[in-house]
């Protein structure tokens, strides 16, 4: 009887070739170093070794070369096992020990600057490659990462962390099928991999296959059980699939492994503000901010927070200071109109909603916001047009539609707005949509179109009284306009 794990793998890998890797070069010092240099992993690094053989002999000043790139005591075991399919002595270049060194310390563009240097005679050479697609990843060029990363496949395809980088890469441009495709391909060279069940995990969630991701998480966790981004990522799963209770424990679970992962701060005080648990959800922000002060969505969340709790100039502050540190950052002004508004402050908000639209101008809600702030600031000219936008790009939102009756109801265009209330009601029958569509009829001596339309506001939402009301007079007024 074949074992649930059996059925897992071969659902993961249903339709993907196993061609497991062949023998390539023997590694060597070259090899490793740009290897460390681009943070490949130990198991990735061993896993080479052990298959590919090496040409390696471990002296104590080799061993304090790849010591000081950061290899790690696993990794020197393994190469101290490992017997030279050569006779010849491998030599570590010093140009090689440097950007590795540059790396460590987190001075990618000095290393690029090395290792882009050594293609320009060696232009086929992988690990190269792969190191130069890292400094690239690092430095957020993520479009040259890709070509990096692709030179490299193309001249050593057999080593299955080239795939896993691919896969980042098109996680990180949302393209969840190729990201899927590299991952399975790195599993097709090796079961035990567990950066390429994480990266499968990750094409998984890009595409909203919130079940398939976490999955292949637990798979990749079976592996690596103290790595701290999988549960950082597993938290997201839980987060978006609902899960808020789970996806804070895994985000605790992260941090209690590493608490240097800012973005686990960062996601854990978000999820605790939307919680209600300001005080903690503020602590955790301020400790992201601490650890990425120059990272601008930490800002944002804070003042969501802030905005929450009801400390509107505190949340203002933040927004300020967020959008003079990131003049270009395009999310932000809504809510910090919002803000503005709660204190009844209608020209700072008015500005940054333009802000908004000005920086989104395809976007229906955001032309819809500043569209209602200007109705009630008695902008109707400026509010009809932005409303129009509004319509224009999203014909299917009846908000929109209602707010644009709205404006031309008040600048009496009767008609027009008689055609946008019956497409809101239309849309969304509720009894607000309703109601404003008797108004309107009532505005043009409709009043048996009105009344109809208002009883059916009142039998949709008997609680408002207002409806009641309005029924009563308008009933009323008909029978002194028709005596018997």
């Amino acid at each position: 009887m074949r074992s649930k794990a059996f059925l897992v793998l071969s659902l993961i890998f249903a339709a993907v070739p196993f061609s497991f890797a062949g023998s390539t070069a023997p590694v060597d010092c070259s090899h490793l170093l740009a290897w460390l240099a681009a943070d490949a992993s130990t198991y990735s690094l061993t896993t080479a070794v052990e298959r590919r053989g090496s040409v390696l002999s471990l002296t104590p000043k080799v061993e304090a070369e790849l010591q000081a790139a950061g290899a790690t005591p696993e990794l020197l075991t393994v190469l101290s096992r490992s017997q030279p399919k050569s006779s010849a002595h491998d030599v570590c270049p010093a140009t090689l020990a440097e950007a590795a060194a540059d790396s460590r310390h987190k001075q990618f563009d000095l290393a690029e600057s090395i290792i882009s240097g050594l293609l320009e005679s060696d232009s086929h050479n992988s690990a190269l490659h792969f190191a130069l697609g890292y400094f690239n990843q690092q430095q957020g060029r993520w479009d040259t990462a890709f070509d990096e990363y692709s030179s490299s496949k193309e001249s050593d395809p057999d080593f299955p962390e080239v795939h896993n980088r691919l896969a980042l890469v098109f996680y990180e441009d949302d393209d969840g099928d190729d990201a899927i495709g590299e991952a399975r391909t790195a599993l097709s060279m090796d079961f035990n991999d567990a950066e390429a069940y994480r990266m499968l995990a990750l094409g998984h969630y890009s595409n909203e296959q919130y079940e398939p991701a976490m999955n292949a998480f637990k798979e990749a966790l079976s592996r690596d059980p103290a790595n701290a981004d999988l549960y950082y990522e597993m938290g997201l799963v839980a987060r978006d699939q609902g899960s808020q209770d789970q996806a804070i424990q895994l985000f605790r679970k992260s941090l209690q492994l590493n608490p240097n992962i800012w973005q686990a701060h960062s996601s854990l005080g978000s999820l605790l503000g939307k919680e209600k648990h300001f005080e903690e959800g503020i602590a955790e922000l301020n400790k992201a901010k601490t650890l990425a002060p120059n990272e601008p969505s930490i800002r944002e969340n804070l003042a969501s927070i802030y905005f929450a709790k009801g400390e509107y100039d505190t949340a203002i502050a933040e927004y300020h200071e967020l959008f003079r540190m990131n003049p270009a950052w395009k999310h932000g002004h809504e809510s910090l109109a919002r803000a503005y508004m709660a204190k009844n402050e209608y020209t700072p908000a008015i500005a940054e909603l333009k802000l908004a639209v000005e920086q989104n101008p395809n976007s229906a809600p955001e032309h819809r916001a500043l569209g209602q702030l200007l109705l009630a600031a008695d902008h109707q000219a400026d509010a009809i047009r932005e409303l129009r936008a509004s319509v224009e790009l999203d014909p299917d939102s009846a908000a929109s539609h209602y707010f644009l009756g709205t404006g031309l109801l008040e600048v009496n265009q009767l008609a027009a707005a008689l055609t946008e209330f019956r497409e809101a009601v239309r849309l969304e029958p509720s009894a607000e949509h309703h109601y404003a569509l008797a108004a309107c009829l009532m505005n043009m001596g409709q009043d048996r179109e009105a009344l109809a339309e208002i009883q059916i506001a009142s039998r949709l939402d008997p609680a408002k009284q207002l409806y009641h009301a309005r029924e009563e007079e308008l009933m009323r007024l008909m029978r002194a306009g028709n005596p018997q």
